[in-house]
């Protein structure tokens, strides 16, 4: 079973991420990050989830703000908690006291080759972690990350929220070493949880699947009302599907750039994805390495199902 640490700030599309992961993965640790909400919530939330899961994973609290630019303004898409819309319990549990660079490079270092890095918001923790461990690419089996797009973005016209969020981190990753695999939300946004996913998750009859389904129910309602998407995006999930699922989600080699420069574009992932016959003239034209499997197609309705099963099954 496939080793993996999920770094997050959850959020309710990373609830379901991680709910995803611990049932069908080797889930061996949780990061938690600024960015959904500050990271006393963020962390406050994942716990909740683990509480309410009963997952025996440890969790460590990382970076409350981003490398350089100012510390993010709580956001409110995901309401005054940034998880609103079910009564979560109280942890259980608390934080193991590590910082979450030093933990993502402590189980990578447990088993060299056979860890996989999923991170979900911004990639602060990430950064942090390949300043203080150079050789972090050569450890890790994969690295996937939920954020950028080919298309539009969330936050401005072309940047998503995790990587515009710290976009000097989202830098280092791409330029890290190690092939990024990236979820963006010109697939993200195929994969939404609507009424009768919600109706399934309360119908399970169980406090997982209830406490799933009044918060996507709250996701569902406020992305629509802010993005007139029609339900509740599975955005983070779609970065552990290929571990699950590959066949769900298809992907392509291209070398993304982080620009950094343009106030106007700061934080957008170019992604290029031109195709030559031959090769090119000019040296404006000369495509550079590949440095990422950038996702391209999904199956939005059987990754939602496929999520949805997982969540429902902790009630039987």
């Amino acid at each position: 079973m496939t080793r993996v640490l999920i770094d997050c700030d959850p959020g309710h599309d990373d609830a379901m991420a991680i709910l995803y992961a611990a049932k069908h993965l080797d889930l061996v640790a949780i990061t938690t990050v600024h960015g959904n909400a500050p990271l006393e919530d963020t962390t406050r939330n994942a716990l909740s989830v683990c509480t309410l899961a009963k997952l025996n994973v440890p969790v460590s609290a990382g970076a409350d703000r981003p490398l350089v630019q100012a510390k993010l303004q709580k956001q409110t898409l995901h309401g005054k908690s940034g998880i609103d819309g079910a009564d979560l319990p109280v942890p259980d549990r608390d934080v193991t006291g590590e910082h979450a660079a030093l933990t993502i490079i402590r189980e990578a270092k447990r088993s060299p080759g056979e860890l996989v890095l999923i991170a979900v918001g911004p990639m602060t923790n990430l950064a942090l972690a390949l300043r203080l461990e150079p050789k972090l690419p050569e450890l890790l089996k994969g690295l996937s990350i939920m954020g950028g797009s080919t298309t539009i973005g969330n936050v401005t016209p072309t940047a998503e929220f995790n990587l515009w969020a710290d976009p000097e981190a989202a830098a280092a990753v791409f330029a890290c070493g190690i092939p990024v695999m990236m979820a963006g939300l010109n697939i993200t946004r195929q994969a939404l949880i609507r009424e009768p996913h919600v109706a399934r998750m309360r119908a399970s009859g169980g406090p997982v699947g209830k406490a799933m389904g009044d918060l996507q129910e709250f996701y569902a309602r406020r992305s629509n009302a802010v993005y007139g998407l029609g339900g509740a995006p599975m955005h983070d999930s779609c970065a552990v599907v290929p571990f699950v699922h590959p066949e769900l989600i298809k992907h392509r080699e291209c070398h993304v750039h982080m620009e950094l420069a343009s106030p106007e574009v700061r934080g957008t992932t170019v992604c290029d994805l031109r195709t030559f016959l031959s090769e090119p003239a000019g040296a404006t034209r000369r495509q550079l390495p590949a440095n990422a499997l950038v996702a391209l197609e999904i199956d939005g309705a059987a990754v939602v199902d496929k999520v949805v099963d997982a969540v429902t099954s902790y009630d039987n």
